[in-house]
């Protein structure tokens, strides 16, 4: 990486006390793994690599995508907070993040005192998603069906956050579902595409390809407002279940004992990532927003994201445990 383009990436943390020893150090010195802890191809993969693209020349060093997926992000998650902490391994994951603590048992990890924030990258509406071979043709109609025939239409998710999306429809529209749980988005979409499952939950970056190339159908967006990439599918409130709205997103965190200044060399490298002209507008055509936070905005963040998790277990709006 050429000198001048270093000290760029380093110009973000010359305030701090340690910037001056780590641009000598020229962080990183070794490969930087963006660890995904769901399967390949779901919305935070396919994030995750464009996000990896950017990064390469601006850290000048290899920058790999690794996915490691099971038990609702959490293997991966904790592969990352028992990492070396050493700026060579990233998490970047959903706001199952902050929710997993409040829906699982014994939690080998605790993301607010293992783990360093680097960056909210973006968030984005998840969408409510239909398999082409179902006899229902709009959201009254599911709902509906799942009044006839309590239980016998199942809805794929994801992770927690997606969990917890699907569940409050269920609750909201009064009606009971079957729950049926990925291990990433891919698999799950695979079998909508398939035919074998009849309802998803995606986030727009997952679901917008299989959209536009007609293998799925799209019966409503989680936020109140609808989505520029899909203006013609209503948000849910408009679908027929009042009172629904939820969003989803992305961030990326550090095991914990990382060094701040390399926390913040990583978040400068980020929010320039993200302004790529080769990168933003692959984005945001898929429903990222790419409004990015900083460290301590996304600590914010994770610290509310926590006790809104702790509220809702509270009164019993989290779906059943993964």
């Amino acid at each position: 990486m050429p000198r001048l383009a270093r000290r760029g990436l380093f110009a973000a943390v010359l305030a701090l006390p340690a910037a001056p020893a780590l641009a000598q150090r020229g962080w990183p010195q070794r490969p930087v793994r963006l660890v995904v802890p769901y399967a390949a191809g779901g919305g935070t993969d396919i994030f995750t690599r464009a996000l990896a693209e950017g990064l390469r020349p601006l850290l000048g060093q290899p920058v790999a995508v690794e996915n490691r997926s099971g038990a609702n992000g959490i293997v991966g998650s904790e592969f990352v907070a028992r990492a070396e902490a050493d700026g060579s391994v990233f998490l970047v994951d959903t706001g199952a993040f902050t929710l997993n603590p409040h829906v699982v048992p014994n939690l080998p990890f605790s993301p607010q005192r293992d783990f360093l924030p680097i960056a909210l990258l973006s968030r984005f509406p998840l969408m409510m998603t239909v398999a082409n071979n179902q006899p229902f043709a709009n959201v009254r109609e599911l709902v509906a069906a799942a009044r006839a025939a309590p239980r016998s239409i199942g809805f794929g998710t994801s992770d927690a956050a997606i969990s917890y999306a699907g569940n409050l429809f269920a609750r909201l529209a009064g009606i009971e579902m079957e729950e049926v749980t990925y291990r990433g988005a891919a698999p799950m979409l695979n079998d909508l595409i398939a035919g074998h499952l009849p309802v998803g939950w995606n986030s727009t970056v997952a679901a917008l390809p299989h959209l536009q190339a007609g293998r799925l159908r799209a019966f409503g967006v989680t936020t109140a407002q609808r989505s520029a990439l899909v203006p013609d599918v209503p948000t849910l409130q408009e679908a027929g279940v009042p009172g629904y709205e939820f969003a989803g997103w992305y961030g990326m965190v550090a095991p914990a004992r990382l060094e701040p200044a390399i926390a913040q060399a990583m978040w400068a490298a980020v929010r320039q990532a993200l302004q790529d002209p080769a990168i933003r507008p692959r984005l945001l055509a898929v429903g990222a927003d790419l409004q990015p936070l900083g460290p301590e905005e996304f600590a914010a963040l994770i610290a509310a994201e926590d006790a809104r998790w702790r509220e809702a277990r509270r009164d019993g709006l989290l779906g059943r445990q993964p």
